[in-house]
């Protein structure tokens, strides 16, 4: 590796991209939404206007011609050329001019492909690129909690994303049992759109169905609710209209959805071999990422499993921050990280 060879970590997600460069910290984190028009070009490749921030602002505002979609499904490339396309504007975002090529250590989920692996590596590399590493979610989610993963002890962190929830049991730096889940934050708020829309009858975009989870979502039922207007369109006048909603309707709409994110969690915990099972019990669940911060997620987790949940230090940026360690200390976590993918 050359010794000039900037370092990036780039928490690909599928609602946000992180970029975490070493000793700035995270200096990137837009949504990874990509505004492209219809229209196609020169090449026969349609044009792409906007990326992140600038692009999320257009989501369900815009015209016929122009579509704002996220290149990323389930946290897995839906879409190469598009997700190419992404890393090159935050790599070069990131690191401004630079005649050098960055080596690049981007997250991947538990359950990912060796094909779906290989796809990040190429567009990645195809991105601007030197080298290019992928870790899986759960470790980098672990190393970023301040977790001693070299230790043989185990440890049980579930990283709650926007598009999967990854389950993983660590042990002497690797992982012992796992799941990844389709089933997180944009599950949850595709369940708040429908609930509102058949116990309301109004129809309300993605922006506001999240607004309402992060607001006055739990993930269980509270004694004080809260409660918010929420605007959207009737669905038999068509005109706009406002509702009242309060916490345990909210609870009520996401049960479904919660109750698989539980179940991935004892999933692994069946499979957690009984030495280990015991560590668990003494360390407790590590929760990290975005939607582990909904009210009451440690709480729903302790009464499902039996087993005491805390929540990370800033579990938002645990997979970038880990990014960043695992870079600095690449020649330590190399072993670890590319021997057991």
């Amino acid at each position: 590796m050359s010794f000039f060879s900037p370092k990036l970590g780039i928490d690909l997600g599928t609602t946000n991209v992180l970029v975490f460069v070493p000793n700035k910290g995270v200096i990137i984190n837009e949504p990874s939404v990509v505004a492209v028009s219809k229209e196609r070009g020169k090449m026969g490749k349609n044009k792409i206007l906007a990326i992140g921030i600038e692009a999320k602002k257009m989501v369900g505002r815009t015209p016929d011609d122009i579509i704002a979609y996220r290149p990323m499904k389930d946290g897995v490339i839906a879409d190469y050329r598009v997700t190419e396309a992404m890393l090159r504007y935050f790599m070069r975002k990131a690191l401004g001019w630079n005649p050098f090529k960055p080596t690049v250590l981007v997250s991947v989920p538990a359950g990912v492909s060796s094909t779906e692996k290989r796809a990040v590596i190429e567009a990645t590399i195809k991105a601007g690129a030197k080298n290019a590493y992928v870790v899986k979610e759960p470790i980098l989610a672990a190393i970023g909690a301040g977790i001693p993963i070299h230790e043989p002890m185990g440890r049980m962190v579930a990283d709650i994303g926007g598009g999967t929830i990854d389950v993983a049991v660590i042990s002497l730096g690797g992982i012992v049992a796992s799941t990844s889940v389709k089933c997180a934050g944009n599950r949850l708020d595709r369940a708040v759109i429908d609930h509102v829309k058949k116990h309301y009858n109004l129809a309300i975009g993605d922006k506001t169905a999240e607004e309402v989870k992060i607001r006055i979502g739990a993930a269980v039922p509270m004694s004080e609710e809260l409660t918010m207007a929420v605007k959207g369109s009737d669905l038999v006048s068509g005109l706009p209209r406002t509702v009242d909603i309060s916490t345990n309707d909210i609870v009520q709409a996401m049960a479904r959805e919660l109750r698989e994110m539980t179940q991935a969690i004892r999933k692994v915990l069946q499979d957690t071999p009984p030495e280990l099972a015991a560590d668990i019990i003494d360390n407790g669940i590590i929760l990290t990422g975005g939607s582990s911060q909904l009210r009451q997620m440690p709480e729903l987790v302790y009464r499902r499993t039996g087993v005491v949940a805390k929540l990370a230090t800033d579990p938002y940026f645990c997979v970038a921050r880990g990014t960043g360690i695992a870079l600095k200390h690449l020649h330590t976590y190399e072993k670890s990280i590319l021997a057991k993918q």
